[in-house]
Order: structure tokens, then C-alpha cells, then sequence
């Protein structure tokens, strides 16, 4: 059916069998097909509704689409071919109004509420405005043929990580930026290694690309601003050939909001928020930044973290101060901290039972963050569990208290950290001998409340060699707008 099809002085009604209102009217339409006025009934469902007057089929919705219809029944007056009165539902009086009649639907109630129209079901007005309209989407857009395979095409751009991808259609991407009040063409920042500007709408396509849905569109932007930041130091992170990546940490009412993990398995598998926001961000490195491997991503071996690794924070004890308000956010506000980190080193003590065993056991551990004698050269990210932070919080120790005495407990004389001492050529500069040497800068032990309630296995995650130069590499903490 084509416009051509309607009347360019008269009635349109559009009308759906499911909609028992629609249902109800089949007197009204056939009351209104016996007067001399034009009239075209459009159908969204069934083009042989109704069984009183042949209607025109518009099951591709491009009509409902064009004419913008909200609800079913609709009936519009148009003059000239332009629209002069509209009414939705049933109301008597509104449709004499539209329709210049009298006296129509004896014996039906004098009002009834129609339904929603098809053309605005959950994921279908994207899909045509994408078909049908203009989408504003600025992007280069690709074609494929027919019978080729969306997700190999995909592969074959070389938009992947490896893993399949969610094709980029443009009413995916119109659904993502829904996620977000900030506009499409705003530049979010250059993103490296190539320095490309990234618009909120590259951010989009990306996001579907790695499988979010539009609510995590806010921690996605909040991440990408993150890694931005000078002090996230990502181009020297992407082109590393050490083993790290970005390493996200979601706090604030927004966490559970999108369903993210912050519990059992949180860093592992099966949490669609936890994998595809961390995703997201590797992917718009990768395809906007030119952030490759094997070609300016020189990790020697990599890790899994590269293909994502993003989680949330347990915020549900409330004697533990979450890592964003540590890190200077406002209570109960939405945050993420990119850590610039390594994979997961397992720390298993389910001995121990006092906080001062619990330290010197975890200060062993931490110690060989890169290597035993390697001092102020990383910064590390430590994963307590709540069995772990239990044993702490039982003795009245809080964040501040367990940081303290940890760094406390990983102090080392300089003579058993230097190069070649202990038989091993590694370690600080043989000119510290004589010092008692930290293990870690004051601010570089992360730590963060995650984790199942049972097992006494905590993680530690090493940093990013880069973490040695203080002042110029550091993990980054930013709020999330919505």
C-alpha cells in the first residue's frame, strides 16, 4: 500500500483485531461506509478485519509509522491531503467531531479506551524509523547482500575481539542512544592509539556491538571518559607488552539497577552487565582507536581480562566504605574506577581467624605482585571477599585500618630487595640497600568488597608496570551522569 492509496479528502482510521475497542466499532465502520465521505480503514494485524468493509493491509506499519499513531482505533479527517482532526479511542463525541456525522454507534458506550498501536510496541518504532525515516545516525553506513551473514560480515570488518558480535543495525543503535540523555554528536574525547574523536554515537554502536542493552549506556560513557583521563595513561596501556587492561569497578545505586555482579562469580562468566560494558569499552579502543593486537597492542602474552573485565562493588555491609567513596565521590552516588591492571592472582586462607594472621597472610601474597623484589613499581587491586573482610570487621577494623596495617606488613629491608641480592637479578636499585622499602605506593593498594558469601578466597590483580611512574600513571575514578 502506498499513500497514494489514501484519500486526499476524507477519513483514515487505523484499527487492529486484538484491540477489542477496534473489535467493538465493526457497526461504527460500517455505518461510516455507507455515507459518500471517503474513508480507508488501515489495519495493523489481520488484514481481513473487519469483516464488514474491505480494509487496506498495513501489517509493515509504514502508515501507522508515517501517520504517527499512538493508539488503535484512530481516526483522522484529512482536507487537501492534510490532516485537519484526529481523535484516538472511542468517544462519540470526538468521533462526530472528526467525522462531521451524527448519531454514530447507537447502542455502543458513549466512550471506551482504545490499545497501543503496533507501530510503538517495545523495539518496533526504531525499527521504523530505521525503515521508513530519518534515523540522524551520522555513520558511515555499510551493505551487505542479501544472503550474506551479518555476524561473519562482522568478522570480516574486523569489529570483533574474536568472539561473535551483535550486528549494528540502525535501529539497535537508535534503541542504545535511547540509554542516554547526552546528545549523539557530543565528543566524548580522542581515543587512542590513532586519536580519533569518538562521538556518543560511536559509543552506541560499539555497545551493540559488544551486547549491552541501552541502560548500561551511562557506566559504558563514564568508563570511556575514565580511560581518557591523561592520568589513565591508556595509550601507553594499549601499547604495553606486558599482560594489563582496563579493569572497571561500578559503585552506586546503578549497579543493581542494570543487574550487575557483585557476588558469586562476579569475576567471572554470566552477567550480561559485568561482560558487555567492560566489552564495550575494549571494543571502541579497538575499532575507533585502532587499538589492535599485534599491531600497537604489543602484549607479549595478553590475558583474558583484554576481552573484558568489569564488576561491581558489594556495597550491601554497611560498615565497608566502597571503593568510590574512597576514592572521593559522595555517598550513595554513581561512580567507576578503571584500574589499570593484570589477571587474577587466587589468595586462599581459610585458616587464619585474627585480623593480624589475615594481614601477614595477604601481605605475603601482595608481595609478589610482578616479583617479590620488585618495590614501588606496581600498584595492586585487592579483591576481599566477605568471609575475608568478615574476620577485619568482627575485630573493629575498617578500610582505612586495613590498608594501614597492610602496607605496615610489606615493608622490606633494602638489602634483600636490591639487584642480584638473594640470587636474584632482579629488585630495586642497589643504592637502597639501607632502606626499609614499601612494597606499594601509599595510594597504590586498591581494595575492593566482592565475592560470594562462602569459600575464603579472596584476588589480588596485579598492576600495570606503567604504575611505577606515580605521577604520571594512576587509576582513575569518575561519576556516572545518566
Amino acid at each position: 500500500m502506498t499513500a497514494a492509496s489514501l484519500p486526499a479528502n476524507g477519513l483514515v482510521i487505523f484499527a487492529k483485531r486484538e484491540c477489542e475497542t477496534c473489535a467493538m466499532l465493526e457497526p461504527v465502520f460500517a455505518e461510516l461506509a455507507c455515507f459518500q465521505l471517503p474513508m480507508v480503514l488501515l489495519t495493523q494485524d489481520d488484514p481481513s478485519f473487519p469483516t464488514v468493509l474491505k480494509a487496506l493491509d498495513d501489517t509493515t506499519l509504514e502508515q501507522s509509522f508515517r501517520f504517527e499513531v499512538e493508539a488503535v482505533p484512530t481516526v483522522i479527517r484529512l482536507e487537501n491531503g492534510k490532516e485537519v482532526a484526529r481523535t484516538f479511542g472511542w468517544s462519540r463525541a470526538e468521533w462526530e467531531r472528526v467525522t462531521g456525522l451524527e448519531d454514530l454507534g447507537a447502542g455502543l458506550p458513549a466512550t471506551r479506551p482504545g490499545c497501543g498501536s503496533k507501530s510503538r510496541e517495545p523495539g518496533v518504532w526504531e525499527e521504523l524509523v530505521a525503515r521508513y525515516g530519518d534515523s540522524g545516525i551520522a555513520s558511515r553506513r555499510i551493505q551487505i547482500g542479501a544472503w550474506d551473514d551479518e555476524i561473519e560480515a562482522c568478522f570480516d570488518r574486523g569489529w570483533s575481539d574474536g568472539l561473535p558480535v551483535v550486528p549494528p543495525t540502525e535501529a539497535r543503535i537508535m534503541r542504545m542512544l535511547e540509554g542516554t540523555s547526552r546528545k549523539r554528536d557530543e565528543v566524548i574525547g580522542r581515543v587512542p592509539p590513532n586519536l580519533a574523536p569518538v562521538t556518543v554515537e560511536k559509543v552506541a554502536i560499539n555497545a551493540v556491538l559488544a551486547g549491552c542493552k541501552p541502560e548500561y549506556m551511562p557506566v559504558v560513557l563514564a568508563a570511556l571518559e575514565a580511560a581518557l583521563a591523561p592520568e589513565a595513561t591508556m595509550h601507553g596501556l594499549l601499547c604495553t607488552t606486558c599482560f594489563s587492561g582496563p579493569i572497571l569497578v561500578v559503585n552506586g545505586p546503578i549497579a543493581r539497577e542494570i543487574g550487575m555482579n557483585s557476588g558469586i562469580n562476579c569475576l567471572g562468566q554470566g552477567n550480561r552487565a559485568n561482560a558487555t560494558i567492560g566489552r564495550a569499552l575494549q571494543l571502541i579502543i579497538r575499532n575507533v582507536g585502532g587499538g589492535r593486537p599485534g599491531e600497537l597492542d604489543r602484549a607479549v602474552l595478553g590475558g583474558p581480562g583484554k576481552f573484558t573485565f568489569c564488576f561491581a562493588e558489594d556495597e550491601s555491609d554497611p560498615t565497608w566504605m566502597p571503593l568510590s567513596v574512597a576514592r572521593g565521590i559522595a555517598p550513595g552516588r554513581n561512580a567507576i574506577t578503571l584500574f589499570q591492571g593484570d589477571g587474577i592472582q587466587g589468595f586462599i586462607d581459610q585458616r587464619s581467624r585474627t585480623p593480624e594472621q589475615l594481614t601477614k597472610s595477604l601481605a605475603l601474597s601482595l608481595l609478589a605482585v610482578g616479583n617479590w623484589k620488585l618495590c614501588e613499581f606496581t600498584n595492586a587491586m585487592l579483591v576481599l571477599v566477605p568471609e575475608h573482610y568478615a574476620i577485619f570487621r568482627d575485630a573493629g577494623w575498617d578500610r582505612a585500618r586495613i590498608t594501614r596495617e597492610l602496607h605496615a606488613a610489606m615493608v622490606r629491608s633494602g638489602k634483600d630487595m636490591i639487584q642480584g641480592a638473594l640470587g636474584v637479578g632482579e629488585g630495586v636499585d642497589v643504592k637502597r640497600k639501607d632502606e626499609m622499602i614499601n612494597k606499594f605506593w601509599p595510594e597504590g593498594l586498591l581494595i575492593v568488597h566482592a565475592g560470594g558469601q562462602a569459600g575464603l578466597f579472596s584476588a589480588i590483580c596485579a598492576g600495570w608496570t606503567g604504575g611505577r611512574f606515580r605521577d604520571e600513571s594512576k587509576p582513575v575514578t569518575r561519576e556516572i551522569r545518566l
